[in-house]
């Protein structure tokens, strides 16, 4: 039986850059990994690179409470307000001041250009 090693939040871009590199190492995806790659063809919207960058200063941001995996939420969605950030956010127990969510929106406005 498999057991999890480990568990890490992962943007949408990083999964399609894994799933690119299993397809260039195996020639195929299997059919669920194959359709979660169309998928992230159409909607993951920066490269790994940006993600990176973006997923770095959103950290020096450093607002109370925001976890590795809102970041990772916010990254994948990419609101440019702070009405979207708190949308994005609804999901999890955080709450964050509406300056706080106005410096997210501002932050990933600048990658999402």
């Amino acid at each position: 039986m498999k057991q999890k090693l480990q568990e890490i939040p992962m943007t949408s871009s990083d999964v399609k850059h894994t799933l690119e590199k299993i397809k260039e190492k195996e020639g195929e995806l299997n059919y669920r990994a194959g359709k979660t790659y169309e998928y992230l063809e159409q909607f993951a919207k920066l490269n790994p690179k940006k993600s990176k960058e973006l997923f770095e200063a959103l950290t020096k941001l450093e607002i109370p409470r925001v976890k590795e995996q809102h970041i990772v939420k916010l990254i994948d969605v990419l609101p440019t307000t702070g009405k979207d950030v708190k949308v994005a956010l609804q999901g999890y127990a955080v709450t964050i001041t509406n300056e706080n969510l106005d410096k997210i929106a501002a932050t990933i406005a600048e990658f999402a250009k």
